[in-house]
């Protein structure tokens, strides 16, 4: 599928603020996936929903609009859509009632009708009033930016935990659209309105089937919310081991799909997915590796992130995103191939800032990773190293770069260890027990004196055996 490159436009001229261009739908070129053979079309149409794209440009040039929107369409795919057609309205702010304005939704019922849609798909939230609205005016399915994401992660999820979250987010963001047409939301039973066909039993106040919906969902909230709270005190155990065995924590974060995943196994040879798509990872993997110095570290590949990632999912995942606040170094990767990294940083920072404020920590030292530079060009690579000079470059694909990166690394982490030279006597077997459990053994040796043992340890250790050290 070929986007829009927002690179080849100018700044917003005054121009661009006429009324025409105020009163206009927008098509935005080469969004449509729809495949021009005719035989795999026609089988995709059977389990393929096929969408409209719609952005409102409220602030920024065309450029920021049309890769707001293209972004858009690459969820779409993500979640198994075909995108047929993309078009954005240039307004001051999104038309309280149905979004885009009642004159330009007739518009794109027109648009609807042309393509043969079945969906539309907004680049924004929508109140459940505006999402009522569009449906009612271009006659499909409407849903938004964040029922997307949602769908995405829905689909992705595959452990306990992520289930559980992603299932939470969902609900906190269906509970006040829940909507429904006719019989099928009247009361179920009240007064002596159940006297032909109730009888005992199903007279009182009655209460309708929404309701009724409502309150299962909260009850589901509720067991959903305990479920995650037990699931994170064994997280918070794993992760209270790994701090007291004094091992540095090093989080990776970034935008989804800017190759997080590829650089856990180019690091530490972890194997696990790696998938060009968006949020192919949800739940956190932590693998082990060593500096070129023999210092161990963990390494926890995290969730990545979006612009406007829906307060819902940030707040369901909130005890995966601890593992960044508790982090000794954050290695914050972005794509170096995107049109717009800076704008991928700026959304990454947002995040973690917000979920640093609430625990009131330190933040910990960043390290900005600039991956796939295999897949940039020479200029865009020479823009980002003027824009980014303390970054380092690398490529998890072909290995370039990466021995650099694990010595910024080592440098950004101060080392916790120090190496001994120890003679430790027999009687003291409960101190060797701790130099083999807690450090890193390189010899030993059993003399008359007692076991003489050359490692690293960690620095209270080191203390410890300071009446021991062998001169």
């Amino acid at each position: 599928m070929t986007y829009p490159d927002p690179s080849t436009h100018s700044a917003p001229s005054a121009g661009e603020l006429a009324l025409e261009d105020r009163t206009a739908l927008r098509r935005v070129a080469g969004l449509s996936t729809e495949l021009t053979d005719v035989s795999e079309v026609e089988y995709r149409q059977l389990r393929l929903e096929r969408v409209v794209l719609v952005g409102v440009w409220t602030e920024g040039s065309a450029a920021d609009a049309e890769a707001s929107l293209a972004e858009l369409a690459a969820l779409a795919e993500t979640a198994g859509s075909e995108v047929l057609e993309g078009v954005i309205q240039r307004r001051d702010k999104p038309d309280a009632s149905t979004y885009i304005g009642s004159g330009k939704a007739a518009e794109l019922r027109e648009i609807v009708l042309a393509t043969g849609a079945d969906t539309v798909i907004c680049d924004g939230e929508l109140s459940p009033a505006q999402l009522t609205a569009l449906e009612k005016a271009v006659k499909v399915k409407v849903i938004d930016r964040t029922a997307l994401i949602l769908d995405i992660f829905a689909q992705h999820a595959t452990s306990r935990e992520g289930k559980a979250q992603v299932t939470l987010a969902q609900m906190e963001y269906m509970l006040p659209r829940l909507r429904g047409w006719g019989e099928s939301m009247s009361r179920q039973a009240g007064g002596r309105a159940g006297g032909a066909g109730g009888g005992v039993g199903l007279r009182g106040p009655g209460e309708t089937k929404i309701e009724t919906d409502r309150r299962r969902i909260r009850e589901r909230m509720a067991k959903l919310r305990r479920d995650i709270k037990d699931m994170k005190k064994i997280r918070d155990t794993q992760r209270g081991g790994r701090r007291r065995s004094e091992v540095p924590s090093v989080a990776i974060v970034g935008y989804t799909n800017a190759g997080k995943s590829s650089l856990l196994n180019a690091l530490t040879g972890a194997g696990v997915l790696v998938e060009n798509a968006l949020f192919a990872t949800l739940e956190p993997t932590t693998r082990r590796g060593e500096f070129a110095d023999g210092r161990p570290f963990v390494l926890t590949d995290t969730v990545g992130f979006v612009r406007h990632l829906p307060t819902q999912l940030v707040e369901a995942f909130r005890s995966t995103l601890e593992e960044v606040v508790d982090a000794d170094l954050l290695v914050h990767v972005v794509d170096g191939s995107d049109v717009n990294p800076l704008a991928q940083i700026n959304a990454v920072r947002e995040v973690i800032n917000e979920v640093i404020a609430e625990r009131n920590v330190a933040p910990a030292p960043e390290l900005l990773v600039v991956n796939k530079i295999d897949a940039a060009s020479d200029l865009v690579l020479a823009q980002l190293r003027r824009a980014l000079p303390d970054a380092v470059f690398v490529s998890a694909r072909t290995g370039d770069g990466l021995e650099r990166l694990q010595q910024r690394m080592a440098e950004l982490i101060t080392p916790t260890d120090t190496v001994v030279d120890v003679t430790i006597p027999y009687e003291r077997g409960d101190l060797v027990n701790r130099v083999h459990a807690d450090g890193r053994v390189d010899a030993t040796e059993h003399t008359p004196e007692g076991t003489r043992i050359k490692a690293r340890v960690p620095v209270p250790l080191a203390a410890a055996l300071r009446e021991y050290a062998t001169f």
